[in-house]
């Protein structure tokens, strides 16, 4: 038997309220499905098992706020799921597959009264959001249920404090900025994008997200955790993006293996994050797997940004905006588009070395976009 637990979706996680069960004992389960509904500092979050088996029981009602670690569920393994059906005469009828529905808008349907069955969504995939539920509410002048609802924001704002002074008080962190000339970058995508349509237009973003990529392939070093006073690599390259909350917040979702993927695809699915992180219909896997940290701070006009480590990670990799300066190039001096890059690395993990060589190679796959 296979216990679920409360998964830890970060370090400034320390406990989750479980909103709703998505799977009934009995159900089947692959790796990956969604199990539950969990309420954290961080918004209502899409807890995945990652085991294939069947829900045997559950442990926790609706409504219990439990630590990180806590039994939420039991799961019968392969073997035992095998065993159980070659005692069952006739399998079931298969389930019609379940709507995509975010978190937020399941809460907010609860509160208002609606049925979410007479919702239309218009989210991703046609996917329900809160505005959906509100949007329906607001015409059927449903009155809410009285609730004092928590400050969600000064409750991220506190928690994002607890891991960020953990942060500064345990980890020595080391800080390194290069100069990027991003001519041939700036040249190659202008180039490119004129000849794509609007909707598939590619951002820089998502080249120098697949730059860093490529780089920690060459320098792992800077990929992964410091656990029990010892590096531990990371078993893949899960970018952590950096996104700012519309009421106030931040999140770091990963995008993963963004190394194995082309540009197109690194853009579909950075947008696609960026809204569901907004929406609050996020996976627990995205928020636990991050294996290094990408702030970018440009289109709010930061020239330089040294970000604080998100622990247990070693390093987190911080983007300026595009600016005109002198530089030098053939031996003149002519105006170019530079972007200061910097990183700040766990000194116990990463020496000025290594941290030097994993900025050459950002500023060295910057200088070949068309290789991305």
């Amino acid at each position: 038997m296979i216990e679920f637990r409360m998964p830890s979706l970060g370090a400034d996680m320390e406990a989750g309220t479980l909103v709703q069960w998505l799977k009934k004992p009995g159900d089947p389960l692959k790796r990956g499905d969604i199990i539950a509904v969990v309420d954290t500092e961080k918004g209502a979050i899409e807890i995945e098992v990652f085991n294939d088996g069947v829900l045997d029981r559950t442990a926790l009602q609706l409504g219990e706020k439990v630590p990180v670690g806590t039994v939420l569920a039991f799961i019968r393994g392969v073997e035992e799921r095998a065993g159980a059906e070659a005692r069952v005469e006739a399998p079931g009828p298969t389930p019609p597959p379940e709507r995509r529905i975010s978190p937020a808008a399941r809460k907010a349907a609860q509160e208002l009264r609606v049925d979410l069955s007479g919702v239309e969504g218009t989210g991703p995939g046609d996917s329900v959001t809160r505005a959906d539920v509100e949007r329906v509410a607001s015409a059927r002048r449903v009155t809410p249920v009285p609730t004092t609802p928590p400050d969600r924001t000064a409750a991220m704002r506190a928690a994002i404090a607890a891991a960020m002074s953990r942060s500064k008080r345990e980890i020595p962190h080391l800080y390194l900025a290069t100069t990027v000339d991003m001519s041939r970058l700036l040249g190659w995508l202008a180039a490119e994008n004129e000849k794509r349509s609007v909707e598939t237009r590619l951002l820089p973003i998502a080249l120098l997200l697949k730059g860093v990529a490529q780089a920690v392939v060459e320098v792992p070093d800077v990929n992964g955790f410091w656990i029990d006073s010892a590096f531990k690599p990371g078993t893949g390259v899960h970018v952590g993006c950096a996104v700012a909350l519309r009421d106030g917040g931040l999140v770091a979702p990963a995008l993963h293996d963004v190394n194995r993927k082309d540009l197109d695809t690194v853009m579909r699915e950075l947008r696609d994050l960026i809204t569901r992180a907004r929406a609050g219909a996020l996976r627990s896997s995205e928020l636990s797997d991050s294996t290094i940290t990408v702030t970018n701070l440009g289109d709010l006009g930061v020239e330089t940004a040294f970000g604080i480590i998100y622990p247990p990670q070693v390093a987190l990799v911080g983007l300026g905006r595009v600016v005109q300066r002198p530089w030098v190039f053939d031996g003149r001096v002519e105006p170019r588009p530079v972007m200061t890059a910097s990183v700040s690395a766990d000194h116990r993990a990463v020496d000025g070395r290594r941290a030097g060589l994993f900025l050459s190679a950002i500023e060295r796959w910057v200088q070949k976009p068309e290789t991305l």
